[in-house]
């Protein structure tokens, strides 16, 4: 661990982190569900523009989890505990319109923005460059993803 981030910010950083790797985890499994059960005039496009969001999705996870790791911590791995950590609800038993799958990812999307903004502050609090790289580097992939999901509703 870098010398320049202390054992308190560390852990902040860390839970922050973890919420930001439940919450991407939780958006990724919407996602891919979403991808699975679009239909309507615009399948082609939204199922292959929703496997696009999920493959880069499946990379974060993993992303934030060894970086978790890198700061001396454990990631956590289970269902319930993504459940609990996650500002990300399921998506709904029977799926939804296309039209409102595109709205209901721009919420999530949304959501996922706002914990990785608090990672954001709370790193550079604690002079955490790699952390602060990593969410800016999140944040950028998110917010062009709500532009694009935004677009789609006009």
């Amino acid at each position: 661990m870098n010398k320049k981030i202390g054992s308190n910010a560390a852990t902040q950083i860390a839970e922050g982190l973890k919420k930001a790797l439940a919450t991407s985890y939780a958006l990724y499994l919407k996602t891919q569900n979403y991808h699975w059960n679009v239909e309507g005039e615009h399948f082609n496009a939204l199922h292959a523009m929703f496997e696009e969001q999920y493959t880069d999705l499946a990379a974060a996870v993993d992303e934030l989890a060894e970086r978790i790791r890198a700061l001396d911590f454990y990631a956590p791995g289970g269902l319930s505990a993504f459940a609990e950590l996650s500002a990300i609800k399921d998506a709904p038993e029977k799926p939804a319109k296309a039209t409102d799958m595109v709205k209901d990812l721009v919420k999530s999307h949304g959501q996922l923005i706002e914990v990785l903004n608090e990672v954001l502050e709370t790193a550079q609090d604690g002079n955490d460059e790699v952390t602060t790289d990593l969410m800016i580097e999140r944040l950028t992939i998110h917010e062009k993803t709500v532009w694009m999901l935004k677009s789609l509703t006009k």
